[in-house]
């Protein structure tokens, strides 16, 4: 049997959740615009998955991974305001949210942190997510 990847399984699920909430497809531009890698010639408003760590925190025979990942929220040029309005209904989209994670089952998502940032070199304005997740395989 073949088991499928509780990051991209829990991926998948966040994409799929997000991608139904119209006011923050209408806060990106219309859609939902999550990436792996940054979109090529694309303008921001847009949301990167960012470092993600999976670790064994199986317990009582029961498979389960935890997860530590973040999301980070490109501005629009001049407006920091742009990225912390979609990190924020991210943020109330995901915490403590029940989704679908093919093969698993979600046990814990939950916001750790939310930052607003600014690149010195660029000038850049983003906002970070940082979430914890737990995932167990599903029987």
């Amino acid at each position: 049997m073949t088991r499928s990847s509780p990051l991209l399984a829990l991926r998948a699920g966040l994409l799929a959740h997000l991608a139904a909430d119209t006011p923050l497809a209408a806060l990106m531009g219309g859609r939902l615009r999550l990436y792996d890698e940054p979109p090529r010639g694309a303008a921001p408003v847009y949301a990167l998955f960012g470092p993600s760590e999976v670790s064994d925190d199986s317990v009582d025979g029961a498979q389960r991974h935890r997860h530590a990942f973040a999301l980070t929220v490109f501005a629009k040029p001049g407006s920091a305001r742009s990225a912390l309005e979609v990190a924020e209904r991210i943020a109330a989209r995901l915490d403590e949210a029940d989704l679908a994670v093919s093969g698993h089952a979600l046990v814990l998502l939950r916001l750790k942190s939310l930052a607003g940032l600014r690149d010195e070199r660029t000038g850049e304005a983003r906002a970070t997510l940082s979430f914890e997740a737990v995932t167990e395989v599903a029987a």
